[in-house]
């Protein structure tokens, strides 16, 4: 495996994605979203969802995704080396949790975003649950309840507004809807995607239709070893789909946690 520096290579094309994260950026951290106004839409989807709303959800993931595009700022900018696997491992990861808050935010009905909230909220206690199991966490306060039990809850919830069947969501599911919805290419967006996660797992099949094979040499156990840096034109791509997917989530998280007359209207 090669890697490339960053100061002799061209990676401008990550330019716009940068500068996109860093409009969020204050002196020691990341600005939130704001919190919805009383009469907006967002307020209105999650009146009767409790604790559970997808404001909160949406706050989260758009805030992960601008730690992992600053990562990748700094892996840039201030490290100054590209290796060949970092870049998609972090763009991955910014692309799910942009993808998230979209689909969160772009439900066609109020009843479809309500119940997409639920269903994160069900996998999130799921897997608190999963990790309570293999620490051997015990519950010990009052009002304290394990995952199992939150979850148990939110499917109770989900019951009752006649939002059944929360079932486990799928990240390449919630990503084709996304990238439709934000008016990127949803086959070509999730098979991006893909190649992140295939390279953040060490898979080898991305190496394959991600990068640049630049040489080869005979390895002492008979094989070879591969010279090979990253494919700039996809990671272009994938970087592109980053800043879209963030664009988009701000410009509908602003318009539906504004105050207005109109939430009684459930495409809102």
């Amino acid at each position: 495996m090669n890697t490339s520096d960053s100061r002799q290579e061209d990676v401008s094309y990550f330019v716009p994605l940068f500068e996109a994260a860093g409009e969020y950026r204050g002196e020691n951290h990341f600005r939130l979203l704001p919190e919805p106004a009383a009469r907006s839409s967002l307020v209105a989807d999650d009146e009767p969802l409790k604790s559970w709303g997808s404001a909160k959800f949406v706050q989260s993931s758009f805030s992960a995704g601008l730690m992992h595009v600053e990562a990748l700022t700094k892996l840039v900018r201030v490290a100054g080396q590209i290796d060949p696997m970092s870049p998609w491992t972090l763009l991955r990861g910014a692309l799910e949790n942009f993808a998230t808050a979209v689909w969160l935010l772009d439900g066609k009905d109020r009843d479809e975003r309500r119940h997409r909230a639920l269903t994160l909220w069900a996998e999130d206690f799921r897997n608190r649950h999963q990790h309570e199991t293999d620490v051997q966490h015990v519950v010990t306060g009052p009002k304290e309840k394990t995952g199992a039990q939150r979850q148990d809850e939110v499917k109770d919830l989900a019951d009752r507004l006649g939002l059944p069947g929360l079932r486990r969501p799928g990240a390449g599911d919630i990503i084709f809807s996304a990238a439709t919805t934000a008016g990127l290419d949803p086959k070509l967006t999730r098979a991006l995607w893909r190649v992140g996660s295939g390279f953040a797992h060490g898979r080898f099949w991305p190496i394959l239709r991600a990068s640049e094979v630049r040489g080869l040499a005979r390895g002492s156990n008979g094989g070879y070893l591969l010279n090979f840096v990253v494919d700039d034109d996809q990671l272009k791509s994938m970087a592109d789909a980053c800043q879209k997917l963030l664009e988009h989530t701000a410009k509908r998280y602003v318009a539906r946690s504004r105050a207005s007359v109109r939430v009684s209207d459930p495409r809102f």
